[in-house]
């Protein structure tokens, strides 16, 4: 097996990263593989794992959140769409929320008019970055009934809010580029000035965190809440960005943890896109080729390597299982149980 061997401090530069296969996907259509790229993910996915495939037939499939509610469910979004679809052992898939983002979408204006990025508040409510309702949502699990929470910065409706995440303090961290608008930046709809990354907590206004990247896109925070993690989807510089924070939670230096340039150029399909963070602070994000898992310090340990381009996961069932919206489907993957801890 070769392997890249990366120093704790070091930017992770993803080139020419290749593993063994632990197990492929029985159907291989298109193929999904496993890949150990270090010893250390044999304690997160058990070798002889299969991927199995548990929705089809989806525009774009992205924004999965698992539910523990009601024996527990998985939620996807469909951007382009505008659909949340419901996936759960028993009953299969179905949809949950029709139209999911603006309710009668001009398609010369919007171009995903749908929810994306989705996300459980500490009160167990639905968060959705609403794409296509350029707005922060959060809707009754129960009711199905929406609530806009934030929609303007400085007056100025955000561009599409694509991923969403709630601190333990229930501030709620999203990103805002401008994929969901017909033209991106070229769009007249555009308002605002920046593709951003903002804060926001009830009975506030909007915080701009960071103005100048061109295209955040996913979002989490270290378990400890000290550190910051933004993907940028740029294709000329993919890559995924570490900010240290303060005691008032807002960014004190930053540095580009991980770079994807290199595999973006060898033609890997995807870019760095959604991720999440496990409580031992693994981080699994989007990349070119797949899904990937990282230590807090960049350096990879594993790969979900897929022939089309991977937009988000999740983690399910108690840590249990990682679940993988990749392209027109979402993936379920067993993890090894209590990896976690």
């Amino acid at each position: 097996m070769a392997t890249e061997t990366l120093r704790p401090g070091r930017r992770a530069v993803l080139a020419g990263l290749t593993g063994a296969a632990l197990t492929g996907f029985a159907d291989a259509s298109p193929p999904v593989e496993l890949r150990r790229l270090t010893p250390a993910f044999d304690r997160i996915v058990a070798p002889g794992t299969q991927v199995e495939v548990i929705a089809t037939g989806i525009q774009w499939a992205e924004g999965p959140l698992w539910v523990p509610q009601d024996g527990g469910y998985l939620l996807f979004s469909d951007p382009p769409a505008n659909i949340v679809r419901r996936w759960s052992r028993g009953g299969g898939v179905t949809t949950f929320l029709s139209p999911s983002g603006a309710p009668d979408p001009d398609r010369t204006v919007l171009r995903e008019p749908g929810a994306n990025g989705m996300a459980l508040d500490r009160g167990g409510g639905l968060l959705i970055a609403n794409s296509g309702g350029r707005s922060i949502d959060r809707v009754d699990l129960k009711t199905r009934r929406r609530t806009m929470l934030v929609g303007r910065y400085e007056g100025k409706r955000f561009n599409s809010p694509n991923d969403v995440h709630v601190a333990r303090d229930g501030a709620i961290w999203f990103t805002d580029p401008p994929y969901g608008l017909a033209g991106d930046d070229r769009s007249p709809a555009k308002e605002l000035g920046v593709n951003g990354v903002y804060r926001w907590r009830a009975g506030g206004e909007a915080v701009l965190v960071d103005g100048s990247l061109t295209r955040p896109n996913g979002i989490a925070l270290s378990p400890d809440e000290r550190r910051l993690y933004v993907a940028v989807s740029d294709a000329a510089d993919p890559r995924v960005i570490a900010y240290d924070l303060g005691r008032d939670g807002m960014p004190r230096a930053s540095r580009v943890l991980v770079s994807a340039k290199a595999w973006h150029e060898q033609g890997k399909p995807g870019l760095p896109d959604g991720m999440k963070v496990a409580r031992d602070g693994t981080l699994v994000c989007s990349m070119p080729g797949g899904i990937m898992f990282l230590t807090p310090e960049g350096e990879p340990i594993g790969l979900i390597e897929t022939s089309t381009p991977a937009a988000n996961a999740a983690f399910g069932e108690g840590g249990a299982a990682l679940y993988v919206t990749n392209n027109d489907r979402v993936l379920r993957i067993a993890l090894r149980p209590g990896w976690q801890r």
